[in-house]
């Protein structure tokens, strides 16, 4: 089960101009968004510990992005 909750993402995905969604549809965004978010803050957190700190921060993130 992903750790995101349904709602915000099927307001993210009507806000972004689908009206009408299958919770399939919101469930497999939830579930690729994580996928994603784990990557991405597990290539940040590499580069905070090579940087000799604890703390991601926003510049751990944006280098992770790239």
């Amino acid at each position: 089960m992903s750790e995101l909750l349904f709602a915000p993402t099927k307001r993210l995905m009507k806000n972004s101009g689908a009206n009408r969604i299958s919770e399939d549809a919101v469930r497999y965004l939830n579930e690729f968004l994580e996928t994603e978010g784990v990557s991405i803050t597990q290539k940040a957190k590499r580069l905070a510990t090579h940087a000799g700190r604890e703390t991601v921060k926003v510049e751990d993130i944006k280098m992770a992005l790239k």
